[in-house]
């Protein structure tokens, strides 16, 4: 349930005065949805906070045991041979790997039973909490950011509401998808290929290619298109598009026009455009979020895996949200480490430990960590036993994840597993409990209801709820 308080001077043209105090419950009021709600709030200035969310997925999933719950008296073919370091939150250990994250644990909120994995290899379910076949006769449950580009997003913006940053598996899957919205409401791409490199598997590269050119957003104008230009070619568009949007039925074109806005508004003002700009940053700044090669080029590099420069992504990240996105996706890449785990998170640990730092700790001393909730995670965890290759496969049973910011309490420990790392034996939380903890710190309730495609209602989380420790 939340709720819009406005003043009583002013109407809007339906009649509704801003000083009326709406409720919106999972169906709404009056008929109004959650959309009207969202829209009477921006419009009685109660909607201005700039709560954002970046929700960084750790690709292939990441080793649970290796991370943040290391089981050092577990047998040898089991434990990790990582060892366990103390953080400052008092009996609570992490991997040596993450030395950075337990310096700052105070400030981090650690998950250690993540339950209700669909076992799916992309990102999809940590961007919505869903696996990919719920309501796939409907076009499928939208991703959160979609959720947040239909209900807080307009293409007047200069800035997208959520961009998917995502390289990898989420990227040739297409894991942050609009589903039911449909294509109006999926997320700007921007193309990073040439900021960050990140070597597809040959059968990622195939399903890649089968998305089209148009799967990414280019940023700059061709040289010989003047803005005045651009002006004549929106409104000659406009007039050609008018005629095939009074037939079209599947919902396409209204996408292009939303997006021909945005695009517009973005190429116009320059200050998204300037965000995606690393160049524009100070060099202090991009060292600080580079990790040294003493930690990240420790171990075996993996051709999917990432160098150095990945912590990149989230100073990228940190400079949308503070242009105005409110949701930035991003991944960092190898964790799918079937063969040779060791020496693989000996280079991957370390980059993930000085990212997180990096982030975390900026966005602590710009005053932003109140209002930008920072979520790592997989889309599941690693077997607790050692396979023949010395690797660990895809364990759905149970995950992990590290949470900041956004309001959130510090130094919270939440969960535990087994003597192996491999069943949650108390606390367990679902991804959607996830999802539904990153809506509300976004200002949305997570029990209210969007009309999938034959006038429905759906939830936005089914079965799960915000995180009772957190909120």
């Amino acid at each position: 349930m939340f709720s819009v308080l406005g003043h009583r001077s002013h109407r809007h043209c339906d009649g509704v005065p801003r000083r009326s105090f709406l409720k919106a419950g999972s169906l709404g009021l009056a008929g109004l949805t959650l959309a009207d709600v969202l829209k009477a709030e921006q419009a009685a200035g109660a909607g201005a906070s700039q709560k954002a969310v970046i929700n960084i997925h750790l690709d292939g999933g990441p080793p649970q045991m290796d991370l943040i719950d290391p089981k050092p008296e577990a047998p040898s073919e089991y434990r990790s041979p990582f060892s366990s370091i103390p953080t400052v939150i008092p009996g609570f250990h992490v991997s040596e790997l993450l030395p950075k994250v337990a310096s700052i644990a105070n400030e981090l909120v650690f998950l250690r039973s993540l339950v209700g994995a669909a076992a799916k290899h992309d990102a999809f379910q940590c961007q919505s909490g869903f696996s990919d076949k719920s309501l796939a006769s409907v076009g499928g449950r939208p991703a959160l950011g979609c959720v947040v580009n239909h209900l807080l997003g307009s293409p007047q913006h200069g800035a997208p509401a959520f961009v998917d940053l995502m390289q990898g598996r989420p990227l040739a899957r297409n894991s942050a998808r609009p589903g039911f919205l449909g294509p109006a409401f999926g997320p700007f791409r921007p193309d990073i290929s040439h900021l960050f490199q990140r070597e597809l598997e040959e059968g990622m590269k195939v399903e890649l290619a089968k998305l089209g050119a148009g799967h990414t957003t280019k940023l700059s104008l061709m040289q010989e298109l003047s803005i005045g230009r651009l002006d004549d070619r929106l409104s000659l568009l406009r007039g050609l598009d008018h005629t095939r949007r009074a037939i079209d039925s599947n919902g396409h074109m209204d996408a292009l026009d939303t997006f021909t806005q945005q695009a517009y508004r973005i190429l116009t003002s320059g200050e998204f455009a300037a965000a995606m700009d690393l160049e524009k940053e100070d060099p202090k700044m991009l060292a600080r979020y580079t990790a040294p090669g003493s930690a990240s080029d420790a171990g075996t590099k993996f051709y999917t895996s990432e160098g150095p420069q990945a912590g990149r992504k989230l100073l990228l990240a940190r400079r949308l949200i503070e242009a105005g996105v409110r949701c930035v996706s991003v991944s960092i890449s190898d964790f799918d480490t079937h063969s040779n785990n060791n020496v693989r998170m000996q280079q991957l640990g370390p980059i993930v430990d000085h990212a997180l730092h990096a982030l975390i700790t900026d966005l602590r001393d710009r005053g932003m960590l109140d209002n930008v909730t920072v979520l790592a995670w997989g889309e599941f965890g690693r077997t607790p036993k050692i396979n023949p290759e010395g690797g660990r496969d895809h364990w759905p049973r149970v995950a992990m994840g590290i949470m900041a910011g956004g309001g959130l309490p510090g130094g919270a420990v939440l969960g535990a597993t087994d003597r192996y790392a491999g069943e949650a034996i108390d606390r367990p939380i679902h991804y959607q409990d996830v999802i539904a903890t990153l809506y509300h710190q976004l200002g949305i309730d997570p029990t209210a209801t969007l009309t999938d495609t034959t006038g429905r209602p759906q939830f936005l989380v089914d079965q799960g709820q915000p995180i009772a420790e957190l909120v």
